[in-house]
């Protein structure tokens, strides 16, 4: 069931003093996650509200990462277009598919990007069209 509200929901986790500090830090990424970033203000309110000023590169970091931990109202296009598995067998615990397995079988059938993908898309001087070794 989708969360409608998840700063409600947060905010009492958050607020908890007999919740652990990283496990504060992991609610507030979660949330960052779920909501694909925060803005700059509202991240401020909650580090400080939480008082984990310390620990606050802990979910900064995350931008190293390519994570949209600051985002901004325009509507971005992610890195990689992702392929469709909506038609795929999955199971209970692995519904998701990482961009690593997009990636991975875009280069075994040789459709990496050569301006994204420089080292990767590029052809072996023996290669004979057979795929990946």
């Amino acid at each position: 069931q989708k969360v409608k509200d998840s700063m409600r929901v947060l905010l009492p986790v958050l607020l908890n003093k007999s919740h652990d500090s990283y496990d504060k830090i992991r609610a507030i990424l979660l949330y960052i996650f779920s909501t694909n970033g925060t803005t700059q203000e509202n991240l401020d309110k909650l580090i400080q509200n939480v008082q984990i000023e310390s620990d606050s590169d802990m979910i900064r970091n995350w931008k190293y990462l390519d994570v949209p931990v600051i985002s901004s109202f325009v509507a971005q296009q992610p890195k990689y277009p992702r392929r469709d598995r909506s038609k795929e067998e999955t199971f209970q615990l692995s519904r998701w598919t990482p961009v690593i397995k997009d990636v991975m079988e875009d280069a075994i059938e040789n459709k990496l990007d050569s301006k994204d993908w420089p080292y990767c898309s590029r052809y072996p001087p023996t290669w004979n069209g057979s795929g990946a070794v």
